[in-house]
């Protein structure tokens, strides 16, 4: 893990096309009369794609958003001929949910906004894209001082898909029950 001095927020308010629902809103609090002339995904995909290249991807609950922004790119039928890893499919994400919920274990809530609070992490707009990636990167750093928690990105991606599996293993068997 390097440094985040040089952290860089990027953010794109973006119409999806479609009436934002009253439950999206009631969550991220983003309604049809902010999106009035906002770019559509299509529109701002090469800058997104501009600002992946380079990046380790990390998300908190990383497959939702992962899935997200590929189903998106899909969408746009943007295919670029030399994606960033961030969007090849085959890329993990770095994910401090998986990590929160073994470090974690025994808490009530690995919910972003309480693993924020709980590392006194600020997290001002919970729900909000850029505000929610910069609280999701900082807990991932602050789990990196644990020392069940590799250093490289390699071991993060073993040691998460590990976790992964024992984790969706346990859902399953709790689900039966």
């Amino acid at each position: 893990f390097g440094s985040l001095d040089n952290l860089q927020r990027h953010g794109w308010m973006i119409n999806p096309g479609v009436p934002v629902s009253a439950e999206s809103s009631a969550v991220h609090g983003i309604t049809d009369a902010d999106l009035v002339g906002k770019p559509t995904f299509a529109e701002v995909a090469p800058q997104i794609l501009a600002v992946l290249e380079g990046c380790v991807p990390a998300a908190y609950n990383a497959e939702f958003d992962k899935s997200f922004v590929l189903a998106e790119l899909d969408r746009a039928a943007v295919r670029p001929d030399k994606p960033p890893p961030a969007i090849r499919r085959e890329v993990v994400w770095l994910d401090p949910l998986t990590f929160a919920r073994e470090l974690y274990k025994e808490e009530d809530s690995r919910a972003l906004g309480e693993m924020a609070a709980r590392l006194g992490i600020q997290l001002e707009n919970a729900h909000r894209a850029t505000d929610d990636a910069e609280a999701a990167l900082r807990v991932l750093y602050a789990f990196a001082k644990d020392p069940r928690v590799p250093k490289s990105y390699a071991g993060v991606v073993q040691e998460q898909r590990r976790l992964g599996r024992i984790q969706d293993e346990a859902r399953r068997m709790w689900r039966k029950n």
